[in-house]
Order: C-alpha cells, then structure tokens, then sequence
C-alpha cells in the first residue's frame, strides 16, 4: 500500500502565528493550505505555498465555511449555490498564488465542519463534487475513506471528478467507519495508539474501531498533524513507517 501524507497548513492569520509549518513541511508529501475562510490570508498562504515549492511539497485546497471566530469547526446552513461558490472561491485564491510561484494545486481537501458536513450529508457532498466538477480545470477532492468507498467513487464518476480517500493517524474510528466525535472520550489517539493505528494500516490495510471491529479502508493519504513538537515528532516517526 503506498500512502502520502497530507498536513492541514497555513493556518496562521496576521500576527496570530498557528502551528509548525517549517518544521512539519520536509516531511510529507502534500500541504492543504488554508484559504483564508477559517484560517490563514494571503501573506500566510504565500509563505506555506513557498515554503512547500522549497521542499517539493504537493499543495492543496482547504476550504473551509467562513468562520474565523469558530475556525470552520461549526457547521453553516447553506444552500447549494453558496457550498459551490465558497469552495470555488477558496480554490480559486490558492490556485492562483499558487501559479505566482510556479506551482499547480492539484487537489481540494474541505475543512473541519465542511469536511464533516460531506461525509454526513448528501446534500452538501453533492455540491462540493459540483465545485471540484465546475472548476475550470481538473482537480482531486479528498474524502475521507470509509466502507461506503465505492458508493462515493460512482457520485464522483457522475460528475467527472477523481478522488483521493483519505484517512486519519491520530483519530479514533466509529462502528460505521466515520471519526469519532471529538466529544467523545478517546476520539484522539495517543501517540503509541496513533503508531500503532499507522502500522495496522500499512500492514494489513485496515484499523480497528472504538468498539474493536477492524475495518477494510481504501487510503492514498494519511492526515497528520504538525501543530505541536510532538506531532512533529510523530510525523517523522510515521514517514519512516511508511517509507519501510
């Protein structure tokens, strides 16, 4: 199973400096670089997108509602022309500071609430594949990989769209193949239990749920998170995982 790692990024705004870009950036293979929405602006999105071209870091899209304040974490009522234009417009923004520095965003990961809204609602999956479908050249979108994979791939196909199934190293599984709410009691890993998750994965292409079902995923990119000394730590542990 050959799986990249993605890093959510460019998250800093203004003088409010958020997470450890530099010190996660040479050690994985794809950033999504905040758009400016929940997090990040053009100065901060310019800095990520140079700092990924200086260690040949894939780039991509995260959009997410616009939500400062809550940093995209609280779900917005939207109607279907407000999901396609708010991601276009992100998508737009970082795919053209992007081609200032040389570089092609080449996927769209949504973010936080958004992110979850997809998974959850068909309503709003459909028009974020609207987005990605209605952008005017092709690009992935990341979805989060769970068992219902090929009824996600057949939506895609639908509208002409690629998809990038993605999983998580430090987020406990539900029954039903979904995250764990954060709510909930263990829904992040500890450092050994994220470890462990990565290697069962590697090794046996599944995980294991909160209740001890293990569950078949399909992944191409692994989420980690570079926000603390210690998460950088376990990327670096994690890459080498990857790379035996």
């Amino acid at each position: 199973m050959s799986i990249k790692l993605n890093c959510d990024l460019g998250e800093s705004f203004g003088s409010w400096k958020m997470g450890l870009d530099s010190e996660a950036m040479p050690h994985i293979d794809q950033a999504n670089i905040a758009c400016g929405f929940h997090a990040g602006d053009p100065l901060w999105m310019q800095k990520t997108l140079a700092l990924a071209a200086q260690h040949g870091v894939e780039v991509g899209a995260h959009p997410g509602y616009p939500d400062l304040v809550g940093f995209g974490r609280r779900s917005m009522k939207c109607s279907a022309a407000e999901i396609q234009s708010l991601m276009q417009y992100q998508m737009s923004a970082l795919d053209g500071l992007a081609r200032c520095q040389g570089l092609e965003m080449t996927y769209v990961k949504p973010h936080g609430a958004l992110y979850n809204d997809m998974m959850a609602d068909v309503f709003v999956r459909e028009n974020v594949m609207a987005a990605v479908a209605g952008f005017y050249r092709p690009v992935r979108l990341v979805l989060q990989a769970t068992p219902e994979a090929e009824t996600h791939k057949k939506e895609a196909q639908a509208v002409g769209i690629e998809l990038a199934f993605e999983a998580f190293a430090d987020r406990c599984y539900d029954d039903d193949g979904r995250l764990l709410s954060r709510s909930k009691a263990g829904a992040v890993h500890t450092r050994d239990k994220m470890l462990a998750q990565v290697q069962q994965l590697v090794e046996k292409g599944t995980i294991t749920t909160v209740s001890g079902i293990e569950l078949t995923l399909q992944v191409d990119t692994l989420c980690v998170h570079g926000d603390n000394e210690e998460g950088v730590r376990a990327i670096k542990a994690i890459k080498t995982m990857l790379a035996n």
